[in-house]
């Protein structure tokens, strides 16, 4: 085979092979494609596999069939009972009619603006209508769930649809978590000082009857304790006088001997008295008999 027709087949192949690159086109099964002709849309591919479209004059414009994710920025949503919170919230979307898709949006990054702009509008409408307390109980869900239908509404007509809208969480801002902070440490420092003075209250209200209660134990036992010694000093005088009336002389020599151990102890005392003294009677005597004293 001469060269020149070698060349001319090579040149064939090549040729075959460049067009039909062009002209063949393959979607997979988590994609969606849609296929331009000069910038106009001329129809939709949603089946995977192995296409055909026209050579060098008809492109693609490919978008994500699965489920996407939206991460809108916090921003700050005055309640219906004015307070305000900062809502940080999320969406999942996914592209329904890739056609009105590309002629609301162009592309993903243009539906991102439109859906955050739309989403954020609607939380503020849904949650402006609430009050903190219905945020934390279960009325949260439907108020969700009422969000959700209305950004769809809105989405629609940019051929997209939302699967959930969520809020992660919502907080104070921080001047406002501060101010409530202060308020809070000063309600409590309020309710322990109270506390503290009912205590102290109590506490002296206890110290001032267990004194009460003191005084009266003991003046009650000294009361008893003064009758039970006076009983008992007036017992032992009667007990005294019944021994001592019966021998006078005993009862004289004995209070003699108390009154020597007294005045005669152990502590130094020097008594100077006469012999014939009537104290000193019993030291004249051997047989302790007394002896009278001349007059």
């Amino acid at each position: 085979m001469p060269r020149k027709l070698l060349a001319i087949l090579g040149g064939l192949i090549v040729v075959a092979g460049i067009v039909a690159s062009s002209a063949l086109f393959t979607v997979h099964q988590t994609e969606q494609v849609l296929v331009l002709q000069f910038g106009e849309p001329k129809r939709v591919v949603a089946e995977p596999g192995l296409h055909v479209k026209l050579p060098f004059i008809q492109n693609l414009q490919r978008y994500e069939l699965r489920v996407l994710d939206l991460d809108p920025p916090r921003q700050q949503v005055i309640l219906v009972d004015q307070k305000r919170l900062d809502v940080d919230s999320y969406a999942r979307f996914r592209i329904t009619d890739p056609l009105l898709f590309y002629q609301s949006v162009g592309n993903e990054f243009g539906a991102r603006q439109r859906l955050t702009a739309i989403i954020n509008s609607a939380l503020r409408r849904s949650l402006g209508n609430a009050t903190l307390t219905d945020i934390l109980s279960v009325k949260r869900e439907a108020i969700i769930t009422e969000m959700t239908a209305e950004v769809n509404k809105s989405v629609e007509r940019l051929g997209l649809q939302i699967v959930d809208v969520r809020v992660r969480r919502a907080d104070y801002p921080e001047q406002t978590s501060q101010a409530i902070y202060n308020r809070m440490r000063s309600e409590r420092e309020r309710e322990a000082k109270e506390a503290r003075a009912e205590g102290f209250e109590l506490g002296q209200q206890i110290r001032a009857d267990a004194e009460r209660q003191r005084v009266v134990i003991v003046a009650n036992a000294a009361r008893e304790a003064q009758i039970t010694r006076g009983e008992g000093d007036a017992e032992a005088i009667n007990i005294y006088a019944q021994a001592f009336g019966q021998n006078p002389a005993f009862f004289s020599f004995y209070r003699s001997m108390e009154a020597y151990r007294e005045s005669l102890g152990q502590d130094g005392t020097t008594m100077v008295l006469s012999p014939n003294s009537d104290f000193m009677r019993y030291f004249n005597s051997m047989n302790g008999a007394a002896v009278a004293t001349p007059r």
